[in-house]
């Protein structure tokens, strides 16, 4: 089993939790007209976290592979597929917290949104004003919240 984590354009997902799941969803079906090894097919702010991530964490598979990476270990080495907005990363489980903390911190520098497909909680975090926040998660409704979506009030 592997440790899932996302990162994506803000701009490039839906706002809602249901809609950015449906999102994901399709974007981890694979089925588009491309390979997912080449970094050339994302964005500028994808492909500058990138190129930090994999001096750290680097790429099991040879195209996407930066020139100058060499592994600290073998479960160092990580999988990963690119997309035009979004790059997947496969960790190893006993790199999880290091891989969470590294990807997390890039994404904030990068300006790129966070999915942690690892999670029963599914947080999706967004930059704002240069730091990350909880855009939605799976968490229990609230009552308060319960009502709302009761009255209609939250859409």
């Amino acid at each position: 089993m592997s440790y899932d984590l996302m990162v994506f354009e803000p701009d490039a997902v839906p706002t809602s939790h249901s809609e950015f799941l449906d999102w994901y969803a399709r974007q981890t079906k694979w089925d588009q007209d491309h390979g997912y090894d080449d970094p050339a097919l994302s964005s500028e702010h994808l492909r500058a976290w990138f190129d930090d991530i994999s001096q750290i964490f680097t790429a099991m598979n040879e195209q996407a592979k930066p020139e100058k990476t060499t592994p600290k270990d073998e479960a160092s080495s990580t999988d990963y597929a690119i997309g035009s907005d979004f790059i997947y990363a496969s960790f190893a489980w006993s790199k999880s917290e290091a891989a969470y903390m590294t990807v997390a911190r890039l994404a904030e520098k990068h300006n790129l949104g966070l999915f942690n497909a690892s999670s029963t909680g599914e947080e999706v975090w967004i930059p704002q004003s240069g730091r990350m926040s909880l855009a939605h998660d799976k968490s229990p409704p609230t009552l308060v919240g319960r009502i709302m979506d009761l009255l209609n009030l939250t859409k």
